[in-house]
């Protein structure tokens, strides 16, 4: 009975002598008579009704459900396109993809969700190169896309900003309405604090001697915050600080409230919940702890729509919850940011933390020990510092040659370039499924993988051709909505067997 969610329960009073019971339908009548006393009415719980519904009209979705941006294309535009039309929200994973790949993907998803506002592109911090931050954000902006979903911001950038302010007006009652929304994801409540303010007046008046903004925007922008929503990362995969939701989520809603009020926004930023979402248990306490939406990301790394390689995806498939760690990030590899990645089945995060001590203990590539370089050659590299040095001239001559300029005067600049080589290429082998590189393959993995092995583990979902994101989001959700009835049971004072709580996936129409 507690799983018969779509159906409106009436919780009995059976007597002194009896326990509270259940029942579904009857007819509720006043006065003396020889039924039950009712000590509570239960709607319906459509999977629908979790999260707020002012998510759900903001961005046109059936389900305040987001399937997050995993990096290098891994979110595809097929996932992507596959859960916006099932009613959920999609992410492109557009982080350390060419600006002109980027482009492609922009025009196949606007070409195949024509009409359709539910699904976003990632634009990532990039405080390295700056230049390719801006170059997607003009092309966010250029291509129209509805959403723009911005991760690893540690503080604003002019690019950020620029998709928050471009095309502000007022409607017809004067309310400041967005050409696009801007979803930031973090896990500080400082950063929150920044993306729940209004942009700040020296980075639009920038944008404004720029020619990229408006006056009437920038006026328009201190009206506004920078992000429409706020997702709280939590424990996840890639870059994370590996906070608890339980503490996190709490924090930042309070930010957003003391925000609320100093500004006096007529409507409150939503605040999402992301990280360690693999299971029904962890998606319900997420929206029991007043999520207005949720966002995974790891599980659907292993789905039939992931960009990862075949021989990634069954590395995840035997992932348990204890077996991901921390290595050096590619992309903030100076500032010695690291981020969550698989361990089990991979060498990627010992090797990367070789580079890490080498780049720690010495000024340049020259300074290296002999014995030291002899040993990132054969087990790292796999060749020479000198051809690592040259692929990685040709790529950033390419890619902003501002790069091999500083390279050439600094060694230490040209030392961790050389060694990003490795950080970045580990990430490219797991996608392309490089056999002769398995164990260098660098997955971004967070514990939820894990979790959602075990509860996928003797059902259909155990089977890896089961796996799409659509299904999986599904029977996260249906069962997320059961759990939560179990949970309004339990506070009514029905005691329930333990299995009630527990709800295995099954293909969902």
């Amino acid at each position: 009975m507690a799983h018969r969610t779509r159906e409106e329960l009436v919780v009995l009073d059976g007597g002194p002598d009896s326990s509270l019971g259940l029942a579904v339908g009857g007819r509720l009548e006043t006065g003396s008579g020889d039924g039950y006393p009712v000590v509570g009415l239960l709607p319906p719980l459509y999977p629908e009704r979790l999260g707020d519904p002012r998510f759900c009209a903001a961005h046109g979705t059936r389900f305040a459900y987001v399937a997050g941006e995993m990096a290098n294309g891994i979110a595809t535009v097929d996932l992507v396109v596959a859960v916006a039309r099932a009613g959920m929200l999609g992410a492109f994973g557009a982080a350390g993809l060419p600006t002109r790949v980027v482009a492609t993907a922009v025009d196949e998803l606007s070409a195949r969700l024509s009409g359709r506002a539910n699904w976003a592109v990632n634009l990532i911090h990039s405080p390295t190169e700056p230049r390719a931050e801006e170059e997607i954000a003009s092309l966010l902006l250029e291509r129209r896309v509805p959403c723009v979903s911005a991760s690893a911001y540690l503080d604003l950038t002019p690019a950020v900003v620029r998709c928050s302010v471009v095309g502000l007006r007022r409607d017809r009652t004067g309310e400041v309405v967005r050409a696009r929304r801007v979803m930031a994801k973090l896990s500080r409540p400082e950063v929150a604090a920044r993306f729940l303010a209004p942009a700040p007046r020296d980075l639009v008046r920038l944008l404004v001697d720029r020619g990229q903004v408006t006056e009437e925007e920038a006026e328009l922008a201190a009206c506004v915050p920078v992000a429409d929503d706020v997702t709280v990362e939590a424990d996840s995969g890639g870059h994370t600080d590996n906070r608890p939701m339980t503490a996190l989520l709490p924090a930042v809603t309070a930010v957003r409230d003391a925000a609320v009020r100093e500004y006096r926004y007529r409507s409150p930023v939503r605040i999402g919940a992301a990280g360690g979402l693999g299971t029904p248990e962890a998606l319900a306490a997420a929206f029991a702890a007043g999520a207005a939406y949720v966002v995974t990301g790891s599980v659907n790394q292993c789905t039939i729509e992931s960009g990862l390689s075949a021989e990634g995806k069954e590395l995840l498939a035997h992932a348990d919850i204890a077996d991901t760690t921390m290595a050096p990030a590619a992309d903030m590899f100076e500032m010695g940011v690291t981020l969550q990645v698989l361990r089990r089945g991979t060498l990627f995060a010992s090797r990367a933390w070789l580079l890490r001590r080498a780049y720690d203990e010495h000024p340049s590539l020259e300074a290296l020990p002999i014995s030291m370089r002899d040993k990132l050659e054969r087990v790292v590299f796999r060749t020479t510092v000198e051809d690592v040095w040259e692929q990685t001239r040709r790529y950033w001559l390419d890619r902003d040659p501002e790069q091999v300029v500083r390279a050439e005067r600094d060694p230490g600049h040209r030392m961790a370039l050389v060694f990003r080589w490795y950080l970045g290429q580990a990430g490219r082998w797991a996608i392309t499924g490089e056999r002769a590189r398995r164990t260098d393959y660098q997955i971004w993995c967070g514990p939820a993988m894990g979790a959602f092995n075990r509860w996928a583990a003797g059902s259909f979902l155990d089977d890896p051709a089961n796996r799409s994101a659509v299904q999986i989001a599904r029977n996260l959700l249906e069962g997320a909505a059961v759990l939560t009835r179990v949970h309004q049971l339990r506070t009514c004072g029905l005691p329930l067997a333990p299995e009630a709580s527990v709800f295995r996936p099954r293909p969902l129409a």
